[in-house]
């Protein structure tokens, strides 16, 4: 008896593989889990290999995307803006910069600390966290040409809640792939935001430390150029 029912339960758990295309779709569509069910999403998303690289990739350009056609779409009456003063390399820097910090800061520190997670699954984590930000900023977007002055407050609290939505999701997720208690997983939280910090100052010493040294080389080479 139980090894029929052994039997069948394997035969049951046999399903045939998937190709690519699927599971990159099947990926895809579980960020829309985790975002309604984080804490269960984001374990499975790295310890049952539910996301991948790919999924996470494209929820990156998304967001990435979505905040460039903001600037084209949204009504002028929520935004303003002056397309001669833009550089859209730095703009999306603002976005990949912060991000690339908090990746490599909270993995540094949690390896330190028993932290459970690997540096591609904080990434992969971190861009399944985003998934808020297009699904909700896209509509808004649209609904952006739509209102009046007055109604442009409801489009703010909504815009804002998107962020707050998918930065509790970050939360969450690094929690889960870290198998930190709540506690802890806020502390290091903290300790993430304030390595962030650590790491900006050293690049702005370590910058200006190369411009400066360009600087002299530049003026000694002219200096040797006019005795020349």
């Amino acid at each position: 008896m139980f090894l029929a029912e052994t039997g069948e339960e394997m035969i049951a758990n046999i399903k045939p593989d998937m190709t690519i295309k699927e599971k990159y779709i099947d990926s895809l569509k579980f960020a829309l889990y985790c975002m309604t069910h984080p804490l269960d999403g984001f374990w499975d998303l790295t310890h049952e290999k539910r996301g991948t690289f790919a999924a996470a990739n494209t929820i990156l350009v998304l967001t990435l995307l979505i905040r460039i056609l903001k600037l084209r779409y949204t009504s002028f009456i929520i935004m303003t803006v002056y397309w001669e003063d833009l550089n859209i390399f730095l703009y999306l820097a603002s976005i990949l910069f912060p991000l690339s910090l908090w990746v490599v800061g909270n993995w540094g520190l949690t390896t330190l600390f028993d932290g459970k997670g690997k540096l591609g699954q904080v990434y992969m984590a971190t861009c399944y966290a985003l998934t808020p930000y297009p699904l909700i900023q896209f509509p808004l977007m649209v609904f952006s040409n739509f209102v009046t002055v007055e109604e442009s407050q409801f489009y703010s609290v909504l815009s804002a809640l998107s962020l707050v939505y998918a930065a509790i999701l970050v939360v969450v997720a690094m929690g889960q792939i870290h198998e930190y208690t709540a506690q802890k997983n806020i502390l290091f939280t903290v300790a993430t935001l304030f390595a962030m910090l650590v790491m900006i100052f050293i690049l702005m010493i370590f910058f200006s430390m190369i411009s400066q040294g360009v600087a002299y080389f530049i003026s000694l080479a002219r200096e040797l150029m006019f005795r020349i």
